[in-house]
């Protein structure tokens, strides 16, 4: 008698649970799973004749991802200008990880090797950039790097430049702005994972004569991985799809998946296309994510 009791009360609650928590759920389910529905029917339908859609299913804007039809003889050939842009936005993203990871990982350490009153400054330091808009921060680079910015007007003064360096409006600029702005998503894993690092290892290695190389590659980076790997997701899946930083600090001259997306649902006037677009970035970053999920259990279990 008391078994069922007990059994029906749990029950209850947890249907009350899932009673309390179904107003956040429509609401999640509709306010984020609605839009990406929408953008999945879209890009299998025709386009309009000046904007929107036709609602006549067509695989035309799927086939246009990566292949293209001559007008003329009706040959199918790899589409050219939109693999280049793909490539232009991934190789973009690795560097970007790659030079916040070079970055990243001296600063996290520095940080979690202070004193515990000044840990909390330092770290409250790196996640200031995230309490100011993503454009303030674009311009603001902008300022440092422009002809008669910052950076070149202390060169001149300093006598080590004549004329200033134009890095402006090129792929060196819009590098520079994507590490500054994922720079602290980086750090913050790198720092967690750091921060549980037991320090007796490292002693424990130079006591086995291993040199400081053999230390970091072979005792500090298999410990660390998991921070390594989540920090290089958090950088790279943002910065593949980046539109702001590319657009103000490039000028426009290197066209990027996000700006190429954006341009089909604005002047191109191809929604369909700029939907299928929109998809294939998705399912980019899904593998992205599913490697994250392979490998942070694995690394969970060697610890």
């Amino acid at each position: 008698m008391g078994i069922g009791t007990e059994e029906g009360r749990k029950k209850h609650q947890a249907r009350s649970g899932w009673l309390l928590s179904l107003p956040a759920l429509v609401l999640l389910l509709v306010g984020a799973s609605g839009p990406l529905v929408i953008v999945a029917v879209y890009s299998f339908l025709k386009p309009g004749e000046y904007s929107g859609v036709q609602w006549i299913f067509s695989l035309e804007a799927w086939f246009k991802v990566l292949l293209e039809k001559d007008i003329f003889d009706g040959t199918i050939s790899l589409a050219d200008a939109h693999l280049a842009i793909f490539w232009r936005s991934a190789k973009l993203s690795l560097l970007t990880t790659a030079v916040t990871l070079v970055l990243g990982l001296p600063t996290a350490w520095f940080i979690a090797t202070r004193p515990a009153r000044s840990r909390a400054l330092w770290l409250f330091l790196i996640t200031i950039p995230f309490w100011t808009n993503l454009l303030i921060r674009t311009f603001a680079i902008m300022e440092v790097i422009r002809n008669e910015g910052i950076l070149n007007t202390a060169l001149l003064a300093l006598g080590l430049i004549e004329t200033p360096i134009q890095i402006l409006y090129s792929g060196t600029a819009v590098l520079i702005g994507m590490t500054y702005v994922y720079l602290p998503l980086m750090v913050l894993p790198l720092f967690a994972a750091i921060d549980r690092f037991d320090f007796r290892l490292i002693e424990a290695g130079y006591d086995l004569y291993a040199s400081r190389w053999q230390v970091l590659r072979r005792v500090i980076l298999p410990i660390i991985r998991p921070g390594i790997v989540a920090g290089s997701i958090l950088v790279f899946v943002p910065s593949l799809g980046a539109y702001v930083t590319p657009r103000v600090l490039g000028g426009g001259k290197n066209m990027m998946i996000g700006n190429f997306i954006e341009l089909q649902f604005g002047q191109g006037r191809n929604w369909p296309l700029g939907a299928s677009l929109s998809m294939v970035l998705l399912l980019i970053v899904v593998v992205a994510l599913l490697i994250y999920v392979r490998t942070a259990p694995q690394e969970d279990r060697h610890d």
